[in-house]
């Protein structure tokens, strides 16, 4: 294993993009402790510590704990993702956004430059709505979360959120550019790794005090490791669909046989489903946690996590989420149609509809146990929470993409050290060197 480390660090490329990438994550998590003005940030921690069930816990946890304290980064990545995921939606409708997405570089940097209007744009409302919103907020013990209420803290709150969101998304972009692994994905990465400490911290806490039992905790250590060790397997699970090409001889003469394999994910979708799943079933009880009426209260006591309903509709949720985004990024017509325009064919499988069909139907299958996986490990975690009273979330979104990322990063890795002649990261054989006879 040191041999491995010495060798990725000993590539002069690798080496300043992983450093580059270190110093970004740093900067960010400075970013994420500079308070936005105007806030008093003990009656807003208290406010939170009261939010973990609702949409406000939930986004809390891809801000690494930055909106909980409303600090420069308090929205994250999250309205980058958001206008990135309707940009997707909108190409499905728009016939102009569907043109540019085939169009190689030239389309996706004009999709960019929108998404990146988007973004400014979600970051403003969601800014404003957040000023607004927390003006009405107060502690436990009654004390006012925001000191002077008024268009002026209301203004100055939605510029620094936005202005905060816009460096957050720069920092990204770079990060993608001259780092390692997908700039967005490394920051909200960051923001859950940086929750690690707190929580052994708490844990540790509870021992001493006797509220957390020692076979209480390896029970959810053993849990840890198997939930863990599944979500590896699942995200690293695929289906190859074998695809024949004939290489072409001489004149009338017919020539070899080549196979290549079209994967298909087990989870095409990704953490997708989760985030909006989780956006919509949480969204009533963080209303009733700013409502008086009694029929929203009990809405959103009958769809938070004590009361089984929540967990159906959850679950429902997801499996439609799946569905519907899997829909949206995998097109198994157009997927037979550059089958058929390279000249493979499937085997068994005519080329064109008969081809779209084969692909859609296993693509069904494989999105029906994605959707079962991805809602276990949504729920699991709740399960926990609530039966082993654990002081920290563990388990689904957080751990789907702290692994999902760190898969990605650990094969950027290897690509790089194979492309350097080393011993890849994750390799047991050696790279022959470069004018070595075997």
């Amino acid at each position: 294993m040191f041999k491995k480390i010495e060798d990725i660090f000993s590539v002069p490329e690798l080496r300043k993009r992983i450093l580059f990438t270190l110093f970004l994550l740093i900067v960010y998590r400075i970013g994420t402790h500079i308070p936005t003005p105007g806030i008093n940030s003990t009656a807003l921690t208290e406010f939170f510590a009261r939010q973990s069930g609702n949409i406000l816990g939930f986004f809390d946890m891809f801000t690494g704990g930055a909106l909980s304290r409303l600090t420069v980064c308090g929205l994250g990545v999250m309205p980058y993702i958001s206008a990135s995921i309707i940009m997707e939606l909108l190409a499905v409708v728009s016939p102009y956004l569907a043109e540019l997405k085939k169009q190689g570089s030239e389309g996706r940097a004009k999709i960019t430059k929108y998404t990146r209007y988007g973004t400014v744009l979600i970051s403003m409302i969601q800014g404003t709505g957040i000023a607004i919103g927390l003006e009405g907020m107060t502690s436990p013990t009654g004390a006012s979360v925001v000191i002077y209420p008024g268009w002026g803290f209301r203004i100055i709150t939605a510029l620094t959120l936005t202005a905060g969101t816009i460096f957050l998304m720069w920092l990204g972009e770079k990060i993608t550019e001259k780092g390692i692994g997908n700039g967005m994905s490394m920051i909200i990465f960051a923001g859950i790794v940086a929750a690690i400490p707190n929580a052994v911290t708490n844990t540790l806490r509870l021992l001493q005090t006797g509220e957390l039992q020692i076979l209480t905790l390896v029970a959810i250590l053993v849990i840890v490791v198997a939930v863990t060790a599944g979500i590896v397997f699942v995200e690293a699970a695929s289906r190859r669909i074998p695809i024949q090409y004939i290489k072409r001889g001489a004149v009338g003469i017919r020539g070899n046989v080549a196979t290549s394999y079209l994967p298909l994910k087990l989870n095409t979708s990704g953490v997708i489903p989760i985030i909006f799943a989780a956006s919509i079933i949480s969204f009533p009880s963080t209303l009733a946690s700013f409502s008086g009426s009694e029929l929203i209260k009990r809405v959103g006591f009958y769809l938070s996590p004590s009361h089984f309903l929540y967990y159906l509709l959850y679950a429902l949720l997801i499996v439609f989420f799946c569905y519907f985004y899997t829909s949206i990024i995998f097109n198994p017509t157009d997927i037979a149609e550059n089958i058929q325009r390279s000249g493979g064919v499937i085997p068994g499988k005519r080329p064109g509809s008969n081809t779209a069909e084969f692909i859609d139907y296993t693509l069904s299958r494989l999105t029906f146990a994605g959707a079962i996986y991805l809602t276990i490990v949504a729920i699991m975690p709740q399960v926990i929470l609530k039966f082993f009273n654990v002081p920290f979330y563990f388990g689904g979104t957080s751990v789907l993409i702290v692994i999902g990322v760190s898969m990605d990063v650990v094969n950027k890795i290897e690509s790089h050290l194979i492309t350097h002649n080393y011993d890849g990261f994750l390799s047991k054989g050696r790279i022959k060197p470069r004018g070595a006879a075997w």
